[in-house]
């Protein structure tokens, strides 16, 4: 046993392959986060080349597409068992919704996406860790990437007992040399940096490639899936209805959340609105620059504002907008679950108690505006000239 093995198992971190080689009898089970991608490809590649024989490739569903046959060959190449798991439902409960009351947007910028997603695939894969009895849990996050922190905290705070990590970290592996080892087995890969992207039933992000130089870039309009415009379409009307800061309904029908953002990805996305382009910082506090897709989110979030702005003191709006991006900065850092992300969502749900009504919009191509803003609580004047003549009656003038 490599004598750094003790400190590796007290710290439980893998940071580099050395440190999975040092990992005991490699016929216990291990399991990897599995995409079909180049680096988790590479990843499964090195550990049956290490002698790893039971090893169980997981991807955990958040709305992406998933081609299960393709990864499931992939996986069977190198002896390891392909398992995708379900993750939607917990994606929209643990991820969604309390983001949208959070009003989750990095910096005010655009919507958060694998900041939501990444707690709950550690924690999905954590668990099936755990049922088969593994003790080695592995993903191929690097130091460039946001998600690194993110899996790594999520996973410690999930409880798991052994080691996890990425070789990523400390073993530098180009892209050239991971897709040259690929090709003497058959399997292909493109070596050259190219937009990156990641997708789940909120949004769609895109990185790397002709994303790396925010002073020149060009985003392919192809990458783009539900924003893409239809044609010259007539301006249409869409109404959203929410409960304490929930939505429950669109144009009336009452909709569970995730057929409602489906819908609206739709509907609001033909007319080419909800795209972002933003810098954002990682681990150093260097800026990388991505751009997403989100049109349901952005119509949500614009939605319960107006209805928060309807019903709420706006000292308590003011006080709410802090707490939203104390909120994100910890879900951005990878600090999902900390005590002051736990503190920050306490508050931010108990603020919107009470918070329901519907904003009904006009959209076309230019843009989508609210026409009506209906609260059930409302803190908004509806005859100016009546408010007045009440206030004097009573002898308010201030």
């Amino acid at each position: 046993m490599n004598p750094a093995s003790p400190i590796k198992r007290l710290t439980g971190r893998i940071e580099s392959f050395e440190d999975i080689v040092t990992f005991g009898d490699h016929s216990k089970p291990v399991v990897t986060m599995f995409s079909g991608g180049l680096d988790s490809t590479y990843l499964l590649f090195r550990l049956q080349e290490l002698g790893f024989q039971n090893i169980d490739a997981v991807a955990v569903n958040a709305g992406g597409p998933i081609d299960q046959p393709l990864l499931e060959q992939t996986a069977a190449r190198f002896g390891a068992r392909f398992i995708c798991l379900d993750g939607r439902e917990a994606f929209i409960e643990r991820g969604v919704k309390p983001a949208i009351r959070a009003h989750a947007k990095y910096l005010g910028n655009y919507p958060l996406s694998s900041s939501l997603s990444r707690p709950v695939i550690a924690s999905m894969v954590a668990d099936h860790a755990a049922i088969i009895g593994s003790e080695l849990l592995l993903h191929t996050a690097n130091l460039s990437q946001n998600s690194l922190a993110r899996f790594n905290n999520s996973i410690k705070r999930h409880g798991f007992s052994g080691l996890f990590g990425s070789p990523y970290v400390q073993s530098v592996v180009s892209r050239q040399q991971k897709a040259a080892a690929l090709a003497t087995i058959g399997l292909t890969f493109l070596a050259d940096r190219k937009l990156s992207g990641d997708e789940n039933l909120w949004c769609r992000e895109f990185e790397s490639g002709p994303l790396d130089n925010p002073e020149s870039f060009v985003i392919p309009d192809q990458a783009f899936r539900w924003t893409r415009t239809k044609g010259n379409l007539p301006a249409e009307e869409i109404t959203l209805g929410f409960s304490d800061g929930d939505l429950v309904s669109v144009n009336g029908c009452d909709l569970a959340l995730m057929e409602a953002i489906a819908l609206l990805n739709e509907a609001v996305g033909k007319f080419g609105h909800g795209r972002f382009v933003g810098l954002e910082h990682i681990s150093t506090d260097d800026k990388v620059l991505e751009a997403r897709e989100a049109p349901a989110a952005a119509i949500i979030m614009d939605a319960l504002r107006h209805l928060e702005t309807a019903s709420l003191p706006t000292a308590t709006i003011i006080l709410k907008q802090g707490l939203e991006q104390t909120w994100v900065q910890e879900a951005v850092s990878g600090n999902w679950g900390s005590p002051s992300h736990k503190l920050c969502d306490s508050a931010i749900a108990s603020a919107l108690e009470g918070v329901a009504g519907t904003v009904t919009y006009v959209i076309d191509s230019h843009r989508f505006l609210p026409r009506s803003i209906i609260a059930h609580n409302p803190r908004y004047v509806r005859d100016r000239d009546l408010w007045e003549d009440r206030r004097r009656a009573r002898g308010l003038f201030k």
